[in-house]
């Protein structure tokens, strides 16, 4: 079955004229620019040329919204980014409600408009992307927010202030509580070399990414593990020790039992919603991420369904379009 009868496959079966059922083809391939493919079998194309094929039997049938199950999983890194922006470019075209899921957090900050995250079937937060980094709900949202990921710390209230191993204080304070356990959270990018600096990090291993690198260390008497993006190309023998400060206000804090943020507002929007729906807003199109238990769901404007365009034979897929 070459791909244009395979785009053309749901809306056969729907009894739609001949001559609408390749308008419809010729549209869609020429938005997903693969109109030199519709001669072509399925097993003749790339993994990139397939997913259009894919999201092309979504778009002829026109429909009210578009469900992607993490449709770039079976691609090599390189054609993932491609097809994310592509994908991105495709949804500011068409303006159709799209629900995107994915266990990728870079897909999921960098396609959707809003963000839900599931944590054993329950909606955490569902709010913007970067909301959602800058103010997580929970430990569970902040550890999946951001790469790599956020550091965890023990630490005891002193007054209002949240101290580590009893000697060090975190810039950081939480309103209503000035005694007990709680759970400093720091992104690895909220910290910075300084000779004065209260957090003393052992090096272990450095991961050089051009860019920056990423320091693995251990801090404190119990040798807890921390993260630290370092700017450019550093060099430090393990073993070695440096001083580290957290900047002013990046500290979240969270309770050490429901893991649930206690400092500052978190970010929320429509919560709480275990099956309820959720409440997606219908005043426009839009895209949505969603992470279930570590999956990302975000919304995003039009897109279509994941999944092969056919099997390889030239048989239509059997998941959904």
């Amino acid at each position: 079955m070459s791909v244009a009868r395979n785009m053309a496959y749901s809306l056969r079966i729907r009894g739609l004229g001949k001559a609408e059922i390749e308008r419809k083809v010729r549209e869609a391939a020429e938005i997903l620019e693969i109109t030199e493919y519709l001669d072509r079998k399925p097993r003749q194309l790339s993994g990139g040329q397939r997913q259009r094929v894919a999201m092309g039997r979504a778009i002829v049938r026109d429909p009210a919204v578009f469900l992607f199950d993490e449709p770039l999983s079976n691609l090599d890194a390189k054609l993932r980014v491609q097809m994310r922006l592509e994908i991105r470019r495709l949804q500011e075209r068409l303006g159709t409600t799209s629900v995107y899921v994915t266990h990728d957090q870079v897909e999921a900050m960098t396609v959707g408009d809003r963000l839900m995250v599931l944590n054993g079937g329950r909606v955490e937060p569902f709010a913007s992307p970067i909301e959602i980094y800058r103010r997580p709900a929970s430990a569970f949202v902040a550890g999946l927010n951001g790469s790599p990921s956020m550091n965890f710390l023990p630490a005891t209230m002193d007054g209002k202030v949240p101290v580590f191993e009893d000697v060090t204080r975190l810039p950081a304070s939480a309103a209503g509580r000035s005694s007990g356990p709680v759970t400093p959270g720091i992104r690895p990018e909220a910290v910075h070399e300084d000779p004065e600096g209260n957090l003393t990090v052992t090096v272990g291993m450095l991961e050089p990414l051009g860019a920056n690198t990423l320091l693995h260390g251990t801090v404190g008497r119990g040798g807890h593990p921390l993260t630290i993006v370092l700017e450019g190309i550093r060099e430090l023998e393990g073993g070695a020790v440096v001083r580290f400060a957290v900047d002013p206000g990046a500290v979240h804090l969270f309770d050490p039992e429901s893991g649930t943020r206690i400092n500052g507002l978190a970010a929320q929007g429509m919560l709480h919603g275990a099956g309820d729906g959720a409440g997606f807003p219908r005043d426009r199109a839009s895209w949505h991420a969603c992470v279930p238990s570590g999956k990302f769901f975000g919304r995003f404007p039009r897109v279509s369904a994941g999944g092969a365009p056919g099997r390889g034979d030239g048989s239509p897929s059997r998941r959904g379009g």
